[in-house]
């Protein structure tokens, strides 16, 4: 459509051209005017042309195109008519028309180019809308399941303290229906001795035969406290403990590997606390210990699945921590970067915290951090850091590890001017709490 449309305007073009270039040729000589001249009838020719027409001519004298008589000394030169027959004359050059034919075809393309520039952006666009609604899609979907899955928990556990609640309730129901028919029982036996009495007592005759009445027992008296207690505890709490053991991923309960921890390392008894020291902890030789950096790794290590787990920094002004692979070099000193096979979060001076990127990435935090959480996607290889206070996310590495790796800590080298802060492993234990 578009090539037939400028096939259509050049056509249009071309005969305007023609048109114009014949209303700008002399009758005479059949050539575009030079120095063009206007007779009183309002026609056209050149000078020199027109001059020596009158010379061959008879008197009087004509037009040579409408035969109008005219003085051949009345020669009008029509300037206007001269300026266009050069702009004419000069545009169907040869020089002029491939000037413009290299114009038409430079800006024809350049139009092109900004055409597909545009076209190509259109799809960008297109195939980015439709990525971000099949994103979108996906990430509703399991931002559902994972919330199906928390419904699922709470409702299991409302149904079991609900079956619970009426188990018990049934239990003392039964109970005090069991003693409310004894009861009526011995009423009853009791009420039949007495109507045996008193006949007794108007004949005179013998001492009746009573029926043995059954013995009941005082009934204990209904403790509501003792029954309403354990469910009017904090519900809420209770349920949200015990969820723990079936939250995936739960929070992994870690402990530092005494094994790896470098020499200037204290680990506690419990292993969940490490602090950089200045005396010289006399651990044993290790292969797996490092001994250039202040480094430790957890005992545990991930391969597959997901994982998270918390750390509390304090007011540390500086540290590092995250995943470092099974394989790193323990004996030297290497750059913290995933291409060592370290995904990691940094404090330095107290308040400059980075991703450990090559080169670093700068984090803008609005208050500082005390507990870090680290989630750790082995099947999307991704390592993501969190506020944990917040549960704000601070930092993912899209292109994370590959195989075995371990969680990793560095409480750093401490400086006079700070005391040596510790390095807190959190435990939240799926505790089953007692009824």
């Amino acid at each position: 459509m578009a090539a037939v449309a400028a096939a259509a305007a050049a056509a249009a073009a071309s005969s305007t051209r023609r048109s114009l270039k014949e209303d700008l040729t002399c009758a005479i000589c059949c050539d575009l005017f030079r120095e063009p001249v206007m007779l009183s009838c309002m026609h056209h020719f050149c000078k020199s042309c027109i001059s020596r027409y009158c010379r061959g001519a008879r008197t009087p004298v004509t037009c040579p195109q409408c035969r109008r008589e005219f003085s051949p000394m009345q020669f009008q030169t029509n300037y206007l008519v001269a300026a266009m027959v050069e702009k004419v004359r000069a545009s169907t050059s040869d020089a002029y028309v491939k000037k413009l034919e290299n114009q038409l075809r430079e800006t024809l393309e350049r139009q092109h180019v900004r055409k597909e520039d545009i076209s190509s952006s259109i799809r960008k666009d297109k195939d980015k809308m439709n990525t971000i609604k099949r994103v979108g899609t996906d990430l509703q979907a399991r931002v559902k399941g994972e919330f199906r899955a928390l419904h699922r928990i709470l409702q299991d556990e409302e149904t079991c303290l609900l079956e619970q609640l009426r188990r018990e309730q049934e239990e003392e129901l039964q109970k005090a229906q069991c003693h409310l028919e004894a009861s009526e029982l011995a009423v009853r036996e009791l009420e039949s001795n007495i109507q045996l009495l008193q006949q007794a007592q108007v004949t005179l005759t013998e001492f009746p035969q009573l029926r043995p009445c059954a013995q009941v027992e005082a009934a204990s008296d209904f403790n509501t406290n003792a029954f309403s207690n354990k469910y009017l505890a904090p519900l809420q709490y209770i349920t949200w403990r015990r969820m723990f053991k079936s939250l995936k991923p739960g929070p992994s309960p870690l402990t530092f590997d005494v094994d790896t921890a470098h020499p200037s390392i204290y680990v506690s008894r419990d292993k969940m606390i490490a602090v950089e020291c200045e005396v010289i902890t006399p651990h044993k030789s290790h292969s797996k210990r490092f001994l250039q950096c202040v480094n430790i790794l957890a005992a545990q290590s991930f391969q597959s699945g997901r994982h998270y787990w918390e750390v509390e920094v304090g007011c540390s002004p500086k540290w590092d921590l995250g995943v470092a692979s099974e394989a790193v070099n323990r004996h030297a000193r290497i750059k913290l970067s995933p291409e060592s096979g370290y995904w990691t979060l940094r404090l330095r001076n107290g308040n400059e915290y980075w991703a450990g990127t090559q080169p670093w990435t700068r984090l803008q935090l609005g208050s500082p951090l005390q507990r870090i959480g680290v989630y750790l996607d082995c099947d999307e290889r991704r390592v993501s850091f969190y506020d944990a206070d917040e549960m704000s996310l601070l930092y993912t590495f899209c292109s994370g590890p590959r195989g075995k790796v371990f969680p990793f800590f560095s409480p750093c080298i401490s400086d006079s001017r700070h005391k040596p802060q510790l390095i807190r492993l959190l435990h939240y234990p799926p505790v089953a709490l007692s009824n």
